[in-house]
Parts: C-alpha cells; structure tokens; sequence
C-alpha cells in the first residue's frame, strides 16, 4: 500500500484495501484490463500505478481520452495515418498506439468509441496489428490496453451501442473501483492528506479543519467522489483567510440543511429565486465540467459546446480557480 500511495493512491477502508490487492496483482500480469468506476474514482490513477509497476515501466504511459477526441478522427488518432490519406492530411502521422509501443495504452471513456473504430481496436487486441489510414502495409506494436469506463458496457451491448466481442476482448482482467461513498472511514484520511499537502506547499501558517468541516464531509454523498473532495479542500484553503478550513463555499445542496432551502425560497421574490437557481447551475455544471477535464479550459470548451472566452467570464463570476482542478 505504501507504493501505491506515491501515486495519490489512498484509503484504509475495506473496500478500498481490497480493490487496490488487485493492483498489485495486475501490474504483475501483461493482460488487457477494463477499470470500472464512477467519474472521480481514480482511474487513471490506478493504470498509471499499474503500469509503473509492472515490467513496462521504462515504456511511455499514453493516456487518450475517447470522448474528448472528435469522432471523425478517433481512428486517425489511435492508428495514425500516412500524408495525402484524407483532406487534411497533409503530412504522415504516428498514431497513439504506435507511439505507445512497449508501454501502455490508457483508453478513457472507451464506450465513447464509434462501431468503426471498435472493430479496428478489436483486431490490434487479436493479433496486435493495425494499419494507419491510408497506408498500404501493416504495422505491429508491443502494447498494453487498459481501458475504463463509468457506463455499463455489458447494457450497451444489449442495446447494440457496443461490440460483445471486443468487450471480450476488453474485459480480459476487470477491476471496479469503490465510490467514495462506500469507503468508510475514508474521506478524513483523504481530506486531511489534501490539507496537509496544501499546507506543506504555502508559505503561510499551517491551517486545520473545523470539526464541523470533518462532519459534513461525511454527510456528503461526494457524487465527484475522490476528485471532488480534492477540489473542495483545496478551494475552501484558499478562501479561509485564518488558521481554521470552513465548508463556506459549499453550495447549500451540498450541506446536511439543504432541507431548509425551501423555506428561504419562499420568502424569496420569483426574480431573485430564479438569480440564484441560475448561479446555482452556473457554479455546479462549470465545476462539474472542470473536474472532468482536470482544469483544461479548451477542452471544457469543447465538450460544453461554449467559445473558451464564454466560459472564461463564468470563472471570474463565480470565483472559480480552473488550477484548482488540475
């Protein structure tokens, strides 16, 4: 445990202890392995710890993340693609599993993939060749797969959006990872190594958490799970201006009085109960969105079908540190 610690690996609860023994059987293996898991559960860092702790750690570690990536060009990514192929093709290109070659490959968000590209991933796992767009030959790599996803494969499957022989394929080891919610015990432990951390890197007094911080972190459902917390501590960090880390940026849907925000807005006028509904949704999609990718504003761009300078100004409205989310 103490090795997996070094990669944000952390927890003593049951669940948690048990699901990271597996690690450390996997990272023993060259098997292709699927992640299950919420959003914010440590997926990545759990390949990460796997590949550097198995014999290909002197290889490159290329993360992709599926649904990040336009899906006309998923394949050219993945396979790469030789000059004058399509349109914009203007020049050869080395596609990510080549680029991974005696390393592994961290496939994110892999039910993102389309029906071809499925087919061509699931050739490269058979036989661990594949031919970039346009090119004539074929070309062989030595790569680990691990894939993850926060959907449940074996439904798309029933519903035809996945193919059952590549989940085959996929699903050669499988590992779920717990939610925060059912790791008893660990939310303290994570939030106090967050805070100590935070302190270790500032230059001013060491800050501590007010036993009511503690208590309603572990009221909280943490649909964010292990990123959301890492988040929280580290806004309410900056915003505690004494020695003592509050909870006072959590949104009231967040606190254990969330009942009670009927009764504000009863007495609230519709005009400023809808302001604050609006604020409410601003605030929680944009942090919902960063957290997803990590603080890469263009990115969010992207997936939240808003211009970068859009998102910008929701940041500075509503105090919103994107670094806060990296």
């Amino acid at each position: 445990m103490e090795d997996l610690a070094r990669f944000n690996l952390i927890g003593q609860s049951g669940a948690f202890v048990a699901a990271m023994a597996s690690v450390e059987k996997f990272a023993a293996c060259d098997m292709t392995l699927l992640v299950h898991g919420e959003t914010g559960t440590g997926k990545e860092l759990v390949a990460r710890a796997i590949h550097y702790l198995s014999a290909r750690r002197d290889g490159p570690f290329i993360p992709v993340n599926c649904g990040a990536l336009p899906e006309a060009l998923v394949e050219s990514e993945l396979f790469g693609h030789v000059r004058g192929a399509f349109t914009d093709a203007r020049e050869t290109r080395q596609g990510l599993i080549a680029q991974a070659n005696g390393g592994t490959l961290f496939l994110d968000e892999i039910e993102a993939m389309n029906a071809r590209v499925q087919v061509s991933l699931l050739r490269f796992l058979q036989d661990k060749e594949y031919r970039p767009i346009g090119a004539s030959g074929i070309h062989c790599a030595d790569v680990r797969i691990i894939g993850t996803s926060n959907a449940d494969l074996k439904a798309m499957v029933q519903r035809g959006q996945f193919r059952p022989d590549l989940l085959f394929r996929l699903d050669v080891l499988s590992l779920h990872l717990p939610p925060l919610r059912d790791r008893y015990g660990d939310v303290d432990v994570l939030a106090e190594t967050f805070l100590e951390r935070l302190n270790k890197r500032s230059c001013h007094p060491p800050k501590a958490f007010h036993p009511e911080a503690l208590d309603r972190m572990n009221s909280y459902r943490w649909p964010g799970n292990v990123r959301e917390l890492e988040n929280l501590v580290a806004r309410e960090f900056i915003l505690s201006t004494g020695s003592i880390v509050t909870l006072s940026s959590m949104e009231r849907a967040r606190s254990p009085q969330a009942a009670a925000g009927h009764e504000a807005l009863a007495i609230d006028t519709f005009r400023s109960a809808k302001a604050k509904a609006i604020a409410d949704f601003e605030r929680s999609y944009i942090e919902a969105l960063l957290s997803r990718t990590r603080g890469n504003l263009s990115l969010a761009s992207r997936m939240s079908g808003k211009d970068r300078s859009d998102l910008g100004k929701l940041l500075r409205k509503h105090g919103i540190v994107r670094q806060n989310f990296n």
